[in-house]
């Protein structure tokens, strides 16, 4: 295949239009996510969303076990002198080749969300630069409902498996399609990590696979911390691509839900992030307001804290440099901060709809 003209002119011509439109956010919005990523994130959808275990999952351990056999192979050639001019450069196309088959794939089959107008256009919601008093007031809203859902949610539920933590993130953004058609999600596909314990040494809570359609989930981290971060990851199902937009879309779903599990999940999530901000800008306010919050969610962000350092490793900092990079590379400059730019989103919402629909 890498060695036919017509494939190489296909896949530049291809990466060529794909660099063109992401230039059009308004197109893109229009046609590629609300038109042809619909029916092939659907198709994907029904296509695997069936099976018990992640398809993706399989996919990434054969590819993974692909790449390691073809260095040992390369390895084996440089020790025994076997290699050549000509098998370099036959190397170098291959790898050439597949470099931009799979830009061309990831970028069709849901990469192109990243160029998008996303919620804010959506919901006409005015995003501009907030004061410390707008990130102090939204943070004291979360902290209400922090303290609203945490005695509800002190015990986990009584049916907390996997398949129904699933099914209660489907159930809510049922509910919330009813309000906001843009999150209707017909064919559920969101599954367990298989690789949920190499997850907690890798830093990832969940992940979206664009190659099958799938949302995996890390269901081996804490269980506050999962019901949001299933409704994140099928946010990203739904074509919301940078992890702001994303989280945002996990908002208005989680706090549809019946479940206090879910609401105090959501809040917990929303409330971590803007703290950490107004750390930044005021330590002092800042810590009195952490000093409110109820037992539960202290002793939840030290259980947690506790869980990171206990899988602490040398990888986990090359692994998140690396994930930062991929972030600034898709529209996202400010890396592994932008899940906290959720902020904006929220105080934008919270101006425009006030208090009550918070």
């Amino acid at each position: 295949m890498y060695q036919k003209k017509w494939w190489w002119i296909g896949l530049l011509s291809t990466a060529l239009i794909i660099k063109i439109a992401a230039l059009f956010p308004a197109f893109i919005e229009t046609y590629y996510s609300n038109g042809l990523y619909l029916l092939i994130s659907r198709f994907q959808r029904l296509l695997l969303g069936w099976l018990p275990f992640s398809a993706g999952d399989i996919l990434y351990a054969i590819l993974f076990l692909y790449l390691l056999r073809v260095i040992i192979k390369t390895i084996k050639g440089i020790a025994q002198k076997k290699t050549s001019k000509e098998y370099w450069l036959k190397a170098l196309k291959k790898t050439g080749f597949a470099i931009i088959f799979i830009y061309v794939a990831f970028n069709l089959l849901w990469g192109l969300n990243y160029n998008r107008l996303g919620h804010g256009y959506q919901l006409q919601l005015t995003q501009a630069p907030y004061s410390t008093g707008d990130l102090e007031q939204i943070t004291r809203l979360m902290t209400t409902r922090l303290s609203t859902f945490s005695v509800a949610a002190a015990t986990p539920p009584n049916y907390w498996t996997k398949k129904n933590l699933f099914k209660e993130a489907t159930n809510s953004y049922k509910l919330a399609a009813q309000q906001y058609p843009q999150l209707n999600y017909p064919v559920a596909a969101v599954k367990p990590s298989l690789f949920s314990y190499l997850g907690n040494y890798l830093g990832y809570t969940g992940y979206y696979n664009p190659f099958t359609g799938e949302a995996q989930v890390n269901t081996t981290v804490p269980q506050f911390v999962q019901p949001f971060t299933t409704c994140h990851e099928i946010g990203h199902q739904l074509g919301y691509a940078k992890e702001n937009e994303a989280n945002f879309a996990g908002y208005l779903t989680a706090k549809k839900s019946t479940d206090t599990a879910f609401l105090y999940s959501l809040y917990f999530d929303l409330y971590s992030y803007a703290i950490r901000e107004l750390y930044t800008r005021d330590s002092v306010m800042a810590r009195t307001i952490h000093t409110s919050i109820p037992a539960k969610a202290k002793a939840d962000f030290k259980a947690l804290q506790l869980f990171y350092e206990k899988h602490q490793n040398p990888i986990e900092p090359v692994i998140k440099y690396l994930y930062t990079n991929y972030l600034r590379a898709n529209e996202q400059p400010s890396g592994m901060q932008s899940y906290s730019e959720v902020t904006a989103l929220l105080i934008a919402y919270y101006k425009k709809n006030g208090a009550a629909t918070f």
